[in-house]
């Protein structure tokens, strides 16, 4: 399946599609039609066989700061309730989206990463962030409610909920360290190593079982409201399914053997 996008840069290199937002003049100030392409791109890609990890970026110094103040907030003003809600439904698609493909996303965060560009990369399995990123939930700032495009609901889980409400009330930016310290960056690398290691480690996730790994995000998701026996019955019929999947017979293949598991040959 052959994917052109219109609105920002995108390729497919070894098992791994490479988004790059691309308006640096605006720091990648998403416009609704980036809104709009990136929400269908990430429900797309699940069905690309040959794209088996995911890493999202932006061009220049920021990741993204947001959504474009003139061009979104200014129309919004103009437009009515209907358009508000038919608008804050496709932000909340983008990271929905996000959130539900069985592949690997890392967002590599090159600078600026606030309001709905904290908001994607929340949405993202893994946060690399360069040395001197700022992240901020800026919604309250702007007279909006913190809970935004799912942030609410996932910024807790992996903050706990007393610094999920500082950031959200406040909407004050944080430091990449700061970040890295309650858990919301996975790692920090310098600039010029930015690309390097997220490529490396999307390619290194991508070489893994697609199939296994997909499982396991839709079961942390899903048991994140269940109560413990219905998570552990829940697990119980995953792991059966993953058990009849062409992963594990590899995966046992090749302990028996004595080398590595090729994940990538497989059609499950």
């Amino acid at each position: 399946m052959a994917i052109e996008a219109k609105t920002f840069l995108y390729k497919e290199e070894d098992g791994v599609a490479r988004i790059t937002l691309n308006r640096p003049q605006f720091l990648n100030a998403i416009t609704f039609e980036v809104y709009a392409e990136l929400r269908d791109l990430f429900a797309t890609l699940q069905r690309v066989d040959s794209v088996r990890s995911v890493v999202i970026t932006g061009q220049g110094r920021g990741f993204c700061s947001g959504g474009d103040v003139e061009e979104i907030i200014g129309q919004l003003l103009k437009r009515g309730p209907k358009a508000m809600m038919e608008f804050a439904r496709m932000t909340g698609d983008l990271t929905r989206n996000i959130c539900e493909l069985r592949k690997p996303v890392v967002a590599a965060l090159n600078g600026v990463t606030a309001g709905a560009g904290a908001a994607i990369a929340l949405a993202s399995d893994f946060r690399i962030a360069v040395e001197g990123m700022k992240m901020a939930f800026l919604f309250t700032r702007v007279g909006l409610t913190g809970a935004d495009m799912g942030v609410a609901y996932l910024l807790p889980r992996i903050v706990g909920t007393a610094r999920a409400l500082e950031l959200l009330y406040l909407g004050e930016a944080i430091t990449a360290e700061r970040a890295e310290q309650i858990g919301l960056v996975t790692r920090i690398v310098k600039p010029e190593d930015l690309e390097k290691e997220a490529m490396a480690l999307a390619r290194k996730l991508a070489a893994g079982p697609i199939f296994s790994m997909g499982m396991t995000k839709v079961m942390v998701y899903n048991e994140w409201n269940m109560a413990l026996p219905a998570a552990i019955e829940a697990e119980a019929q995953a792991q059966s399914l993953c058990m009849l999947a062409e992963e594990f017979a590899e995966g046992y293949k090749a302990f028996k053997e004595k080398r590595p598991p090729d994940f990538r040959k497989l059609s499950s």
